[in-house]
């Protein structure tokens, strides 16, 4: 897995990555979240009593080519302005 962009948002996750078809994304979201979940865990343990869970079952997957790439790089700046506002 190679992370390409990661992108924080308030609400959401923005992540591009590339992940080698014989892993499953499914996989590798399934052990980003565990990880992140467990580190965040740790670092605040008022979690552990206050949320059953960090994070939902969601996400959105598509894969891109490097036009898509450029639509992909304008949603997301869009989504940076709109939250700022």
């Amino acid at each position: 897995m190679d992370i390409i962009k990661l992108e924080i948002h308030p609400e959401y996750v923005y992540l591009q990555m590339q992940v080698d078809p014989q892993t499953g994304v499914h996989k590798v979201i399934k052990q980003i979240k565990s990880r992140t979940s467990r580190i965040l865990r740790e670092e605040f343990p008022t979690l552990k009593t206050k949320l059953p869970t960090l994070w939902t079952n969601n996400y959105f997957i598509s894969t891109e080519n490097k036009l898509q790439n450029e639509i992909v790089d304008d949603y997301i700046k869009t989504q940076k302005t709109s939250q700022r506002q």
